[in-house]
């Protein structure tokens, strides 16, 4: 297993909410420090594309006028997180992030991850996380960091299940893309085996090989793991605990190339 410990970095754009502010703030959730390199008290003319890149479905034109009137860049980082510390450190900044929603900030996106929900969306999701526990915490959690489906040409797979101290999330489809309600049922098997990942303590011990069901009476998968090789150590994407493949009985998905 890689040696690389996965780190927050979120990108917060504020109007009329000063860097030290900001930085208040989020200290205040505990561990998290604004980055005075590349954090700017002036508004970023790339900022709109960066956002544009990002966003969920959730970012409608009211959070893109929001990010086009900012007037400040702020980066947060949390501390490189050990496996152990990642789902509270996590749970912590989406809290945070609430917390300046509601104080200035205007915009926030996940640069470890690569994913900007808008505004309604990250509070709503932060009050979730307020009063869950167990598998409702996680799934909150789940959607809040982590990027899915991605595609590339064979597996949906996911992208910000390190910053909760999981491997990623995959699931083969072949190289047809999935047509919209297949993949929302994709999509929910790729959040199902995220949840018991991050739940389930018998997740601690899969192998290569071994079987899995949604349900007790669903089809029968195989899981795959794997290390990750889509990125590189030193990218904020990288994940130490490589993947867990959902995959059809009997057959390998080859991993593509990067």
């Amino acid at each position: 297993m890689s040696e690389a410990f996965p780190r927050h970095v979120l990108c917060v754009l504020g109007s009329g909410l000063g860097l030290s502010e900001m930085e208040r703030i989020a200290t205040g959730f505990g561990g998290f420090v604004l980055d005075r390199e590349y954090s700017e008290a002036e508004p970023d003319p790339r900022m709109p594309e960066a956002f544009r890149n990002s966003m969920a479905a959730s970012f409608d034109e009211a959070d893109r006028a929001a990010v086009e009137s900012h007037d400040t860049v702020g980066y947060l980082l949390s501390a490189p997180m050990m496996r152990d510390f990642a789902f509270d450190t996590s749970r912590r900044l989406l809290a945070a992030a609430a917390a300046l929603l509601r104080s200035g900030a205007v915009a926030v996106k996940n640069e470890s991850s690569g994913i900007a929900h808008g505004r309604d969306r990250w509070l709503a999701l932060a009050d979730q996380a307020a009063d869950a526990t167990d598998e409702a915490l996680a799934a909150a959690l789940v959607a809040a960091w982590v990027k899915r489906p991605i595609y590339d040409g064979q597996v949906l797979y996911s992208c910000g299940m390190h910053l909760l101290g999981a491997p990623e999330v995959e699931i083969e489809v072949g190289e047809e893309p999935p047509a919209q309600d297949r993949l929302l049922e994709l999509v929910e098997h790729l959040d199902t085996l995220a949840i018991y990942l991050l739940t389930d303590p018998r997740a601690e011990e899969i192998e290569d090989g071994a079987g899995f069901r949604m349900t007790e009476d669903a089809p029968r998968w195989v899981l795959r793991t794997g290390a990750c090789d889509r990125y590189d150590e030193d990218d904020l994407f990288f994940n130490p605990y490589g993947y867990v493949r959902l995959t059809h009985a009997g057959r390998r998905t080859p991993t593509p190339e990067k």
